[in-house]
């Protein structure tokens, strides 16, 4: 890997990192986007993927785009900036370890020679991660996204530099949202509240980046309201967990069973079929849905419900 000597100017910082394989910026920074008005992400004509985020030493605004077959450009703004591009390599996992990765259904084999520019993301945020994951618990994914527009249009903070996004609130303003600021947002009682015991334990939440993937997926399980489903959406995306299956999705494991078995599958039988892909449960199930291999037959009107019944 190279990259290039951070340049700051009036533009803000720049950053080229490559990858020894191919590399694609789109389809993995793609988790990071929490619906199409998402304030916080943005996605340009020419490809260009925006992002707002609170890192240690600053908020930052981040611009990603595609350099070349296995490399991304980074152009960055704010307290934050430096930070930020110091660790590019590191978030967009550009030179993690599929030697093991080895499956055996024609599909993801096929799945895994069409899409070989897909990363995991390790961000690293974990409370950035985990609450648009409670918002999006029982309710239909719309409902949820909606939530989270609102809720950070009103108490985040405007990025800096370019790129007209916002920063989602801090801990502490999570912490003090009233009870019918939530409400008007259409975010439920329990969601809400384990949103603010989230918020209280923040710190600790952090931390939990720092260790084994599945130890700090049993620390935020102690949280109450925090269970298996958002745990893993959220090891997704701050963890770099490869391995993280979102148990509990509604429409996952019946996709699965009509796509590698020909027939519907519950989740535990799920789980039990996707055992010898350990450790890329989560790269494989991503693999299928990104190479158009995925399939589940309409039996009826199509509806954006997600219903993570564990939680």
């Amino acid at each position: 890997m190279r990259d290039q000597t951070l340049n700051p100017d009036l533009a803000g910082l720049s950053r080229t990192v490559r990858s020894s394989r191919p590399f694609d910026v789109g389809l993995t920074v793609a988790p990071l986007r929490r619906g199409m008005g998402d304030p916080c992400h943005r996605t340009d004509p020419d490809g260009s993927h925006w992002h707002a985020s609170r890192l240690p030493s600053g908020p930052v605004t981040y611009r990603l785009t595609q350099d070349g077959r296995d490399g991304v450009h980074a152009r960055a703004w704010g307290p934050g900036a430096e930070e930020f591009l110091s660790g590019l390599d590191r978030m967009l996992c550009l030179e993690e370890n599929v030697e093991d990765f080895a499956p055996e259904h024609p599909k993801l084999v096929e799945a895994h020679r069409r899409v070989p520019g897909l990363r995991m993301l390790r961000t690293g945020l974990v409370l950035e991660s985990l609450i648009p994951a409670i918002l999006e618990q029982k309710v239909h994914t719309k409902s949820s996204f909606a939530a989270y527009r609102t809720l950070v249009r009103e108490f985040g903070t405007r990025a800096p530099g370019p790129g007209d996004l916002m920063i989602a609130p801090d801990a502490d303003t999570w912490r003090r949202i009233p009870s019918w600021k939530f409400h008007r947002a259409n975010v439920g009682p329990q969601r809400a509240q384990t949103i603010v015991r989230a918020a209280r334990v923040a710190d600790a939440i952090e931390r939990t980046a720092c260790l084994d993937p599945r130890e700090a997926a049993t620390r935020l399980r102690s949280i109450p309201g925090i269970g298996v489903w958002t745990v893993a959406e959220t090891a997704q995306r701050a963890f770099g967990d490869a391995d993280a299956l979102s148990v509990g999705d509604y429409h996952l494991a019946a996709t699965v069973g009509w796509s590698l078995l020909g027939r519907p599958i519950d989740d535990d039988a799920m789980v039990a079929y996707l055992e010898p892909l350990r450790p890329h449960r989560y790269r494989a199930v991503r693999l299928l849905m990104l190479s158009g291999q995925a399939h589940k037959p309409k039996f009826g009107p199509r509806t954006p419900i997600t219903d993570h019944r564990d939680r």
